[in-house]
Protein backbone atom coordinates (compact mmCIF):
# COMPACT_ATOMS: atom_id res chain seq x y z
CA UNK A 1 0.00 0.00 0.00
CA UNK A 2 1.25 3.52 -0.73
CA UNK A 3 2.36 5.65 2.19
CA UNK A 4 1.82 9.38 2.60
CA UNK A 5 4.88 11.58 2.85
CA UNK A 6 5.77 15.25 2.48
CA UNK A 7 7.81 16.44 -0.51
CA UNK A 8 8.91 19.61 -2.29
CA UNK A 9 7.69 19.50 -5.88
CA UNK A 10 7.99 21.73 -8.94
CA UNK A 11 4.76 22.05 -10.90
CA UNK A 12 5.84 24.59 -13.53
CA UNK A 13 9.07 25.79 -15.15
CA UNK A 14 9.92 28.48 -14.22
CA UNK A 15 8.43 28.13 -10.77
CA UNK A 16 8.98 27.60 -7.06
CA UNK A 17 9.13 24.57 -4.83
CA UNK A 18 5.79 23.68 -3.25
CA UNK A 19 5.76 21.46 -0.17
CA UNK A 20 2.81 19.07 -0.40
CA UNK A 21 1.65 15.63 0.70
CA UNK A 22 2.31 12.92 -1.86
CA UNK A 23 1.80 9.18 -2.03
CA UNK A 24 4.79 6.84 -2.31
CA UNK A 25 4.59 3.27 -3.58
CA UNK A 26 6.44 0.35 -2.00
CA UNK A 27 9.83 -0.55 -3.50
CA UNK A 28 9.94 -3.13 -6.27
CA UNK A 29 12.80 -5.45 -7.22
CA UNK A 30 16.11 -3.61 -7.18
CA UNK A 31 14.70 -0.74 -5.13
CA UNK A 32 14.76 0.45 -1.52
CA UNK A 33 12.54 2.72 0.55
CA UNK A 34 14.65 5.31 2.36
CA UNK A 35 13.81 7.60 5.27
CA UNK A 36 15.71 10.81 4.56
CA UNK A 37 18.10 12.37 7.08
CA UNK A 38 19.55 15.26 5.05
CA UNK A 39 19.51 16.69 1.54
CA UNK A 40 21.69 19.26 -0.17
CA UNK A 41 20.40 22.41 -1.83
CA UNK A 42 22.43 22.18 -5.03
CA UNK A 43 22.34 24.78 -7.79
CA UNK A 44 21.39 22.02 -10.24
CA UNK A 45 17.98 21.83 -8.59
CA UNK A 46 17.60 25.58 -9.01
CA UNK A 47 17.91 24.92 -12.74
CA UNK A 48 14.58 23.08 -12.34
CA UNK A 49 13.01 26.24 -10.95
CA UNK A 50 14.46 28.53 -13.60
CA UNK A 51 13.64 26.16 -16.44
CA UNK A 52 17.26 25.96 -17.59
CA UNK A 53 17.01 22.17 -17.16
CA UNK A 54 13.91 20.72 -18.79
CA UNK A 55 12.41 17.55 -17.33
CA UNK A 56 10.35 14.71 -18.73
CA UNK A 57 7.42 15.11 -16.37
CA UNK A 58 5.84 17.73 -14.16
CA UNK A 59 5.28 17.83 -11.29
CA UNK A 60 8.59 16.44 -10.11
CA UNK A 61 10.15 16.01 -6.65
CA UNK A 62 13.42 17.95 -6.53
CA UNK A 63 16.66 16.99 -4.85
CA UNK A 64 19.54 14.74 -5.87
CA UNK A 65 21.97 14.92 -2.94
CA UNK A 66 21.00 13.12 0.21
CA UNK A 67 21.58 10.62 2.99
CA UNK A 68 19.15 8.35 4.76
CA UNK A 69 18.35 5.02 6.35
CA UNK A 70 16.76 2.03 4.61
CA UNK A 71 13.24 1.31 5.87
CA UNK A 72 12.18 -1.34 3.36
CA UNK A 73 13.93 -3.49 0.76
CA UNK A 74 12.21 -4.53 -2.44
CA UNK A 75 11.74 -8.24 -3.23
CA UNK A 76 14.75 -10.14 -4.60
CA UNK A 77 17.09 -7.24 -3.83
CA UNK A 78 20.21 -8.70 -2.19
CA UNK A 79 22.92 -6.69 -0.46
CA UNK A 80 20.62 -4.33 1.43
CA UNK A 81 18.88 -4.55 4.80
CA UNK A 82 16.57 -2.44 6.90
CA UNK A 83 18.68 -0.02 8.96
CA UNK A 84 21.49 0.37 6.41
CA UNK A 85 22.86 3.90 6.14
CA UNK A 86 23.50 5.30 2.68
CA UNK A 87 24.32 8.30 0.56
CA UNK A 88 22.84 8.71 -2.89
CA UNK A 89 24.88 9.12 -6.04
CA UNK A 90 23.07 11.49 -8.36
CA UNK A 91 24.19 9.29 -11.28
CA UNK A 92 23.37 5.61 -11.02
CA UNK A 93 25.84 3.04 -12.28
CA UNK A 94 24.62 -0.27 -13.68
CA UNK A 95 28.06 -1.89 -13.82
CA UNK A 96 27.23 -3.51 -17.17
CA UNK A 97 27.12 -0.92 -19.95
CA UNK A 98 30.13 0.02 -22.07
CA UNK A 99 30.99 3.02 -19.92
CA UNK A 100 30.80 1.16 -16.62
CA UNK A 101 32.86 -1.73 -18.00
CA UNK A 102 35.54 0.75 -19.08
CA UNK A 103 35.69 2.39 -15.65
CA UNK A 104 33.68 5.50 -16.53
CA UNK A 105 30.65 4.86 -14.35
CA UNK A 106 29.86 8.57 -14.27
CA UNK A 107 28.85 8.14 -17.93
CA UNK A 108 26.63 5.12 -17.26
CA UNK A 109 23.73 4.66 -19.69
CA UNK A 110 21.37 5.12 -16.73
CA UNK A 111 22.23 8.80 -17.00
CA UNK A 112 19.68 8.99 -19.80
CA UNK A 113 16.95 8.89 -17.13
CA UNK A 114 18.30 11.66 -14.88
CA UNK A 115 15.93 14.35 -16.13
CA UNK A 116 13.10 12.04 -17.18
CA UNK A 117 11.79 11.57 -13.64
CA UNK A 118 10.82 7.95 -14.24
CA UNK A 119 12.23 4.66 -12.97
CA UNK A 120 15.39 3.19 -14.48
CA UNK A 121 14.20 -0.42 -14.76
CA UNK A 122 10.63 0.41 -15.78
CA UNK A 123 10.73 3.80 -17.46
CA UNK A 124 6.97 4.08 -17.89
CA UNK A 125 6.32 3.99 -14.14
CA UNK A 126 6.69 6.39 -11.23
CA UNK A 127 6.80 5.79 -7.47
CA UNK A 128 5.43 9.17 -6.33
CA UNK A 129 1.92 10.38 -7.06
CA UNK A 130 -0.43 13.13 -5.97
CA UNK A 131 -3.49 12.21 -3.88
CA UNK A 132 -5.60 12.37 -7.08
CA UNK A 133 -3.42 9.67 -8.64
CA UNK A 134 -1.42 11.91 -11.00
CA UNK A 135 2.19 10.66 -11.36
CA UNK A 136 5.06 12.70 -9.91
CA UNK A 137 8.64 12.36 -11.16
CA UNK A 138 11.89 12.24 -9.22
CA UNK A 139 14.91 14.43 -9.95
CA UNK A 140 17.73 12.08 -11.03
CA UNK A 141 15.50 9.16 -10.07
CA UNK A 142 15.98 10.20 -6.43
CA UNK A 143 13.77 13.07 -5.28
CA UNK A 144 15.65 13.77 -2.05
CA UNK A 145 13.41 16.73 -1.16
CA UNK A 146 10.99 14.29 0.45
CA UNK A 147 10.71 12.79 3.90
CA UNK A 148 10.83 9.35 2.30
CA UNK A 149 11.72 8.19 -1.19
CA UNK A 150 12.08 5.00 -3.22
CA UNK A 151 15.26 4.67 -5.26
CA UNK A 152 17.09 2.19 -7.45
CA UNK A 153 19.96 0.52 -5.61
CA UNK A 154 22.24 1.48 -8.49
CA UNK A 155 21.99 5.04 -7.16
CA UNK A 156 22.83 4.17 -3.54
CA UNK A 157 26.19 3.81 -1.80
CA UNK A 158 26.21 2.04 1.56
CA UNK A 159 27.93 3.78 4.47
CA UNK A 160 29.31 2.42 7.76
CA UNK A 161 27.01 2.38 10.79
CA UNK A 162 28.96 5.21 12.46
CA UNK A 163 28.73 7.57 9.46
CA UNK A 164 27.38 11.08 10.32
CA UNK A 165 24.57 11.33 7.79
CA UNK A 166 23.87 14.99 8.58
CA UNK A 167 27.23 15.83 6.94
CA UNK A 168 27.77 13.21 4.24
CA UNK A 169 25.06 14.31 1.82
CA UNK A 170 27.81 16.52 0.41
CA UNK A 171 29.45 13.44 -1.10
CA UNK A 172 26.52 12.71 -3.41
CA UNK A 173 27.25 15.43 -5.95
CA UNK A 174 29.13 18.62 -5.05
CA UNK A 175 32.25 17.09 -3.55
CA UNK A 176 32.83 14.47 -6.22
CA UNK A 177 32.02 16.87 -9.05
CA UNK A 178 34.38 19.59 -7.89
CA UNK A 179 37.13 17.42 -6.44
CA UNK A 180 37.12 15.10 -9.45
CA UNK A 181 37.20 18.01 -11.90
CA UNK A 182 40.57 18.91 -10.41
CA UNK A 183 42.02 15.52 -9.51
CA UNK A 184 40.79 13.46 -12.46
CA UNK A 185 40.05 15.78 -15.39
CA UNK A 186 42.30 18.84 -15.13
CA UNK A 187 45.59 16.94 -15.38
CA UNK A 188 47.10 18.84 -12.46
CA UNK A 189 50.71 18.10 -11.61
CA UNK A 190 52.70 19.23 -8.56
CA UNK A 191 53.80 22.83 -9.00
CA UNK A 192 50.97 23.84 -11.35
CA UNK A 193 48.99 27.07 -11.37
CA UNK A 194 45.24 26.39 -11.35
CA UNK A 195 42.32 28.81 -11.68
CA UNK A 196 38.93 27.87 -10.21
CA UNK A 197 36.13 30.14 -11.41
CA UNK A 198 32.99 30.13 -9.26
CA UNK A 199 33.31 29.25 -5.57
CA UNK A 200 30.02 27.60 -4.74
CA UNK A 201 29.28 24.07 -3.63
CA UNK A 202 31.21 22.57 -6.56
CA UNK A 203 33.98 25.14 -6.97
CA UNK A 204 35.01 25.02 -3.31
CA UNK A 205 35.69 21.31 -3.78
CA UNK A 206 37.62 21.97 -6.97
CA UNK A 207 39.82 24.14 -4.76
CA UNK A 208 40.28 21.22 -2.35
CA UNK A 209 41.00 18.89 -5.25
CA UNK A 210 43.57 21.22 -6.80
CA UNK A 211 45.40 21.39 -3.48
CA UNK A 212 45.33 17.59 -3.15
CA UNK A 213 46.63 17.16 -6.70
CA UNK A 214 49.62 19.39 -5.97
CA UNK A 215 48.89 22.83 -7.41
CA UNK A 216 51.34 25.31 -5.92
CA UNK A 217 49.11 28.28 -6.79
CA UNK A 218 45.32 27.91 -6.62
CA UNK A 219 43.63 31.08 -7.87
CA UNK A 220 39.99 31.29 -6.75
CA UNK A 221 37.64 33.58 -8.66
CA UNK A 222 34.28 34.82 -7.40
CA UNK A 223 32.62 38.26 -7.25
CA UNK A 224 31.38 37.65 -3.69
CA UNK A 225 33.91 38.49 -0.96
CA UNK A 226 32.56 35.85 1.45
CA UNK A 227 33.20 33.12 -1.09
CA UNK A 228 36.71 34.37 -1.82
CA UNK A 229 37.47 34.30 1.90
CA UNK A 230 36.10 30.78 2.18
CA UNK A 231 38.24 29.64 -0.73
CA UNK A 232 41.35 30.92 1.03
CA UNK A 233 40.32 29.01 4.16
CA UNK A 234 39.99 25.83 2.09
CA UNK A 235 43.45 26.05 0.55
CA UNK A 236 43.37 28.61 -2.27
CA UNK A 237 46.55 30.68 -2.33
CA UNK A 238 45.00 33.76 -3.96
CA UNK A 239 41.49 35.07 -4.60
CA UNK A 240 40.16 37.49 -7.20
CA UNK A 241 36.84 39.12 -8.04
CA UNK A 242 37.02 38.29 -11.76
CA UNK A 243 38.89 35.90 -14.00
CA UNK A 244 40.76 38.61 -15.92
CA UNK A 245 42.53 39.59 -12.68
CA UNK A 246 43.33 35.95 -11.99
CA UNK A 247 44.60 35.46 -15.54
CA UNK A 248 46.91 38.48 -15.26
CA UNK A 249 48.28 37.19 -11.97
CA UNK A 250 48.74 33.72 -13.44
CA UNK A 251 50.80 35.15 -16.26
CA UNK A 252 52.85 37.22 -13.81
CA UNK A 253 54.06 34.09 -11.99
CA UNK A 254 54.62 31.94 -15.10
CA UNK A 255 56.87 34.16 -17.20
CA UNK A 256 53.88 35.28 -19.21
CA UNK A 257 52.70 31.79 -20.12
CA UNK A 258 49.43 31.63 -18.16
CA UNK A 259 47.77 29.14 -15.83
CA UNK A 260 48.15 25.42 -16.43
CA UNK A 261 44.46 24.76 -15.89
CA UNK A 262 41.19 26.60 -15.42
CA UNK A 263 38.18 24.85 -13.89
CA UNK A 264 34.79 26.46 -14.55
CA UNK A 265 32.22 26.01 -11.80
CA UNK A 266 29.90 29.06 -11.89
CA UNK A 267 26.28 28.66 -10.86
CA UNK A 268 25.11 29.37 -14.42
CA UNK A 269 27.69 28.84 -17.15
CA UNK A 270 27.96 31.03 -20.26
CA UNK A 271 30.02 30.60 -23.40
CA UNK A 272 31.90 33.77 -22.52
CA UNK A 273 33.16 32.13 -19.33
CA UNK A 274 34.76 29.38 -21.41
CA UNK A 275 36.38 31.97 -23.67
CA UNK A 276 37.81 33.85 -20.68
CA UNK A 277 39.24 30.65 -19.22
CA UNK A 278 40.61 29.63 -22.61
CA UNK A 279 42.52 32.91 -22.82
CA UNK A 280 43.84 32.45 -19.27
CA UNK A 281 45.63 29.12 -19.80
CA UNK A 282 49.04 28.51 -21.37
CA UNK A 283 49.96 26.50 -24.46
CA UNK A 284 48.69 22.94 -24.01
CA UNK A 285 46.65 24.17 -21.06
CA UNK A 286 43.33 22.62 -20.06
CA UNK A 287 39.93 24.19 -19.47
CA UNK A 288 37.57 21.93 -17.53
CA UNK A 289 33.94 22.86 -18.15
CA UNK A 290 31.94 21.69 -15.12
CA UNK A 291 29.22 24.31 -14.65
CA UNK A 292 25.80 23.89 -16.26
CA UNK A 293 24.67 26.24 -19.03
CA UNK A 294 21.10 26.80 -20.21
CA UNK A 295 20.20 24.83 -23.33
CA UNK A 296 19.82 28.16 -25.13
CA UNK A 297 23.54 28.92 -24.64
CA UNK A 298 24.96 27.67 -27.93
CA UNK A 299 28.09 29.72 -28.72
CA UNK A 300 31.64 29.58 -27.31
CA UNK A 301 33.48 32.65 -28.66
CA UNK A 302 36.99 31.28 -29.06
CA UNK A 303 39.26 31.27 -32.09
CA UNK A 304 39.69 27.81 -33.62
CA UNK A 305 43.18 28.88 -34.75
CA UNK A 306 44.21 29.42 -31.12
CA UNK A 307 42.78 26.04 -30.19
CA UNK A 308 44.87 24.37 -32.88
CA UNK A 309 48.16 26.27 -32.74
CA UNK A 310 48.34 26.50 -28.95
CA UNK A 311 47.22 22.88 -28.53
CA UNK A 312 44.80 23.85 -25.78
CA UNK A 313 42.20 21.40 -24.50
CA UNK A 314 38.53 21.86 -23.62
CA UNK A 315 37.44 19.09 -21.24
CA UNK A 316 33.80 18.42 -20.38
CA UNK A 317 32.97 17.17 -16.91
CA UNK A 318 30.20 14.90 -15.62
CA UNK A 319 30.49 14.27 -11.88
CA UNK A 320 34.12 15.35 -12.23
CA UNK A 321 34.99 12.04 -13.87
CA UNK A 322 34.41 10.35 -10.51
CA UNK A 323 33.29 6.74 -10.04
CA UNK A 324 30.77 7.06 -7.19
CA UNK A 325 30.76 3.48 -5.92
CA UNK A 326 34.51 3.64 -5.33
CA UNK A 327 35.13 7.36 -4.87
CA UNK A 328 32.45 8.07 -2.26
CA UNK A 329 33.82 5.49 0.21
CA UNK A 330 37.32 6.82 -0.47
CA UNK A 331 36.22 10.40 0.17
CA UNK A 332 34.53 9.31 3.40
CA UNK A 333 37.82 7.83 4.59
CA UNK A 334 39.62 11.04 3.60
CA UNK A 335 37.06 12.99 5.64
CA UNK A 336 37.63 10.77 8.67
CA UNK A 337 41.39 11.23 8.29
CA UNK A 338 41.05 15.02 8.13
CA UNK A 339 42.21 15.18 4.50
CA UNK A 340 38.86 16.32 3.07
CA UNK A 341 36.85 19.11 4.69
CA UNK A 342 33.08 18.72 4.79
CA UNK A 343 31.82 20.32 8.01
CA UNK A 344 33.35 23.65 6.99
CA UNK A 345 31.34 23.68 3.75
CA UNK A 346 27.89 23.75 5.39
CA UNK A 347 26.90 27.37 5.95
CA UNK A 348 23.41 26.73 7.32
CA UNK A 349 20.56 24.21 7.34
CA UNK A 350 16.81 24.48 6.78
CA UNK A 351 13.60 22.55 7.28
CA UNK A 352 11.83 21.19 4.21
CA UNK A 353 9.16 23.88 4.64
CA UNK A 354 11.89 26.54 4.35
CA UNK A 355 13.38 25.18 1.13
CA UNK A 356 12.59 28.27 -0.95
CA UNK A 357 14.31 30.45 1.65
CA UNK A 358 17.33 28.17 1.25
CA UNK A 359 17.42 28.79 -2.48
CA UNK A 360 17.01 32.53 -1.95
CA UNK A 361 20.10 32.39 0.26
CA UNK A 362 21.97 30.40 -2.39
CA UNK A 363 21.21 33.01 -5.05
CA UNK A 364 22.25 35.84 -2.74
CA UNK A 365 25.63 34.18 -2.16
CA UNK A 366 25.07 33.77 1.58
CA UNK A 367 25.90 30.06 1.61
CA UNK A 368 28.71 27.89 0.34
CA UNK A 369 26.40 24.92 0.91
CA UNK A 370 22.96 24.85 2.47
CA UNK A 371 21.09 21.68 3.35
CA UNK A 372 17.72 20.39 4.49
CA UNK A 373 17.69 18.43 7.73
CA UNK A 374 14.60 16.25 8.14
CA UNK A 375 12.79 15.81 11.43
CA UNK A 376 13.75 12.69 13.36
Amino acid sequence: MPIRTKAAIVRDQPGKFEVVDVLLDEPRQGEILVKMVASGLCHSDYHLLSGDSQVGILPIVGGHEGTGVVEQVGPDTPGWAVGDKLVFSFIGSCGKCRWCSEGMTNLCDLGAFLMQGSRFRDPDTYRFSLPDGSPVGQMCGLGTFAERTVVDVNSAVKLPAEAPLEKLWLLGCGVGTGWGSAVYLAGIRPGDVTIVMGIGGVGINAVQGAVHAGSTSVLAVDPIAFKREKALEMGATHAFADIDEAADFGRSITNGQGADQAILTPGVLAGEHIAQAFAAVRKAGTVVVTGIAPASEAVIPIQPLELTRYQKRLQGSVYGGSNPQSDIPRQYQMYRAGQLKLDELISRTYTLDDINNGYDDLLEGINIRGGVIFDG
